[in-house]
């Protein structure tokens, strides 16, 4: 019998598509039921055998549900919060796979009121620059870390609920709390896609765009890639985050500051240090 009798999911995209297919494939879930914004999205996700079935009545659809994932950007999910507070179950659960936690968790306690135990926030640390039912992989969270951020009304049963589902994915669980959640991604993955979004828009703006883009090569490429990205869900979380963010952008600006003087005063030996520094680092990082 499948650990997860029925899941409902509100965007059958790149990360609640990929979580579907996941469960599928590990043979983990009966019936996968999907909400969405487009129609179209949602033909083409069945069709995909993402979903079995696009649901019409979120009342009857939430309060039978194992486990609703809300797979939306950021700034849907007070909407969707909503929608299914008046109706979950009472052994219903509430995940996502939201880039930031302290908003939607600050908005999820307002909505859900005595409800916020049911409520197992988590965060995927997977996904690509295209979006999409087209772009969900069965493999997309295989050996890939999934952040939860459990809250103080949380049950540990609830919490091991949530945390076997991401596992039955192929996801490697671990744990922090909202704030450090924030801060940590504000720095490791809201600043390098503010940063490739702003020099692809640099160039952009040039009159020899064509020219530059034209002689561009890998490392152009694997720096923009992410500039790819839907705008509409990092202009999201960029406001979602954007305390943190802006401490970030501050930061990075005085390392740019000092990389500027370096150049300016000719100062090889600084360059060096700098770039030797960040070598090491970085080729500790990827042999781990």
């Amino acid at each position: 019998m499948p650990a997860l009798r029925k899941v409902v999911i509100f965007g059958a995209g790149l990360i609640g598509g990929s979580f579907a297919l996941a469960l599928r494939k590990a043979g983990s879930v009966a019936e996968i039921v999907g909400f969405g914004r487009s129609t179209e999205t949602l033909d083409q996700a069945r069709q995909l055998g993402i979903l079995d079935r696009i649901g019409e009545d979120i009342a009857r659809e939430v309060r039978a549900a194992d486990l609703v994932l809300l797979a939306t950007p950021v700034a849907q999910m007070a909407d969707i919060f909503q929608r299914i507070a008046p109706h979950l179950g009472p052994h219903t659960l509430v995940t996502d796979g939201g880039s930031t936690k302290g908003d939607v968790v600050a908005v999820a306690r307002a909505i859900l009121g005595g409800k916020i135990g049911q409520f197992v926030p988590a965060h995927p640390i997977a996904g690509a620059e295209k979006s999409g039912p087209g772009a969900a992989q069965a493999d997309l969270y295989q050996s890939k870390k999934v952040v939860l951020t459990p809250l103080p009304e949380n049950s540990r049963e609830s919490v091991a609920r949530v945390r076997k589902a991401w596992e039955l994915c192929g996801a490697a669980v671990s744990e922090l709390t909202p704030q450090q959640h924030d801060e940590v991604f504000a720095a490791v993955s809201h600043l390098p896609h503010l940063l490739s979004f702003a020099l692809v828009h640099d160039i952009a703006q040039r009159d020899n765009r064509e020219q530059l883009l034209s002689f561009a090569a890998s490392g152009f490429r694997d720096f923009t890639r992410i500039a790819a990205s839907s705008p509409e869900m990092w202009r999201d979380i960029c406001m979602a985050n954007r305390e943190a963010l802006l401490r970030e952008l501050l930061q990075y600006a005085s390392e740019l500051h000092g990389l500027y003087e370096a150049l300016e005063q000719g100062d090889t030996a600084k360059l060096e240090e700098v770039f030797s520094e960040a070598r090491t680092v970085r080729s500790a990082w990827t042999q781990q």
